[in-house]
């Protein structure tokens, strides 16, 4: 018998034929039907995640602030949008927890709730390693820490429908869709939050709406209290019905996120120097990227880490991949380069004379045929500029692979909700 944890929709997921794996300390699905049209709908329509594996950490206090921006590897006072503003309460900034080596302990988005009250969203088992992170370098701070694990309920609704399908569920709307940029939320989970009546569920139910996700198309991630989880979670695909919703699994979560060129922790980044890699707006960069504009838990290790390794994104030629946990980076001579972190499938991208198109690009060129392509990162001893072929082996299946700057075009991630009304 299992002794993996179930999510408040495992139930669910079980009578509506889900394939489940154990992902970390969980029973997940990993897809319905299939992770092609999984992925693919998410591009085109909207898609649901049940992604209440996560966790977070409550940082509450007086001294809150002191210490996320002494762990924490943005810049709190400089990290908002274009203008490089402070955090502000609404707003919310992704980033890494690094230890005294400068390695991740994992990665995360932080909330500013209040001026002191913060929420750290971490990854599935991560929630008691970051509250103990957290206390153990908060020395005389006056801070609370809360370890939320498996106390809340949270759900992906990602894709251009997203915000058509949230308008139908939502108290007052227009008024929560207004000033609501990329990386910000209203409304939160606790119903006795001050600000619990920024966003609400047309039933009442409280919520809080993040502007963000994991695929790099527009959509919003949702937290309600863990009662709520199975009752949002249907409401959200009937009112999706019209717009094509549908439940999606693991397997898409992984080759979306790969296709908008986001880490997965623990594989992507992890117990060596978090640096020169395709992150760098996670760190603290002046305009010149020629330092820090703050000092952190592991920016003197990283000052220091000339002969890291480079995390590097490669994109494919035809949706073939190798299995990264057994396959190696080589040259185009076949001498050893380093390893592969990531390989998976973009299923709504194609290359045509030599450019990248999503299903999604407008006015394509005739003839262009997507059929999917693989991508991922590797890690690497030296420098590779893109245009740059090499090889993924992973003794079965040899590919060949180009180095890029980015994977999937014309994401909708950060495009004003407005299009999407």
């Amino acid at each position: 018998m299992s002794t993996k944890k179930q999510t408040p929709l495992y139930d669910w997921h079980a009578r509506h034929g889900a394939n489940i794996v154990e992902f970390g300390d969980y029973l997940m699905p990993v897809w319905y039907g299939g992770a092609k049209d999984e992925h693919l709908v998410v591009v085109n329509r909207a898609g649901l995640f049940d992604t209440s594996h996560m966790a977070a950490v409550r940082v509450i206090g007086p001294g809150a602030f002191d210490l996320l921006q002494w762990c924490f590897s943005r810049n709190l006072l400089a990290c908002v949008g274009k203008d490089n503003a402070p955090l502000t309460p609404g707003r919310c900034v992704y980033g890494v927890f690094l230890d005294e080596r400068g390695h991740a302990v994992d990665d995360s988005i932080v909330y500013k709730v209040a001026d002191q009250e913060y929420l750290a969203v971490v990854n599935a088992g991560m929630g008691g390693v970051i509250a103990a992170h957290l206390a153990a370098n908060k020395g005389t701070r006056d801070v609370r820490l809360v370890d939320l694990t498996d106390q809340l309920g949270k759900i992906d609704l990602q894709g251009p429908a997203s915000v058509k399908i949230m308008r139908k569920v939502l108290q007052a709307p227009e008024a929560v869709f207004e000033s609501m940029p990329y990386f910000s939320f209203k409304g939160h989970f606790d119903p006795s939050s001050p600000i619990a009546a920024g966003a609400r569920l047309a039933d009442g139910t409280p919520l809080l709406l993040s502007r963000s996700g994991y695929t790099g198309e527009v959509g919003f991630e949702i937290f309600v209290e863990r009662q709520h989880n199975v009752r949002v979670w249907e409401l959200l695909l009937e009112a999706g019905a019209e717009f094509g919703l549908m439940a999606c699994g693991l397997a898409a979560r992984d080759s979306l996120r790969t296709g908008a060129v986001l880490p997965l922790s623990h594989q992507d980044i992890g117990p060596w120097p978090f640096i020169r890699n395709p992150w760098p707006f996670a760190l603290p960069f002046d305009a010149a990227h020629a330092g820090f504009t703050k000092s952190f838990l592991g920016s003197a290790a990283l000052e220091k880490a000339t002969d890291a390794d480079y995390t590097l994104t490669f994109v494919g030629h035809d949706l073939r991949k190798v299995d990264a946990h057994q396959a190696r980076a080589l040259d185009m001579a076949g001498q050893p380069l380093g390893s592969v972190l990531t390989c998976a499938t973009d299923m709504a991208i194609g290359r045509h004379d030599g450019r990248i198109y999503s299903v999604a690009t407008p006015n394509p060129p005739a003839g262009l045929a997507i059929k999917g392509l693989s991508a991922g990162f590797i890690k690497v001893k030296k420098s590779l500029p893109p245009g740059t072929d090499v090889q993924i082996s992973d003794g079965k299946r040899t590919i060949r692979v180009t180095i890029e700057t980015d994977v999937r075009p014309d994401r909708t991630a950060r495009k004003a909700l407005k299009n999407f009304l």
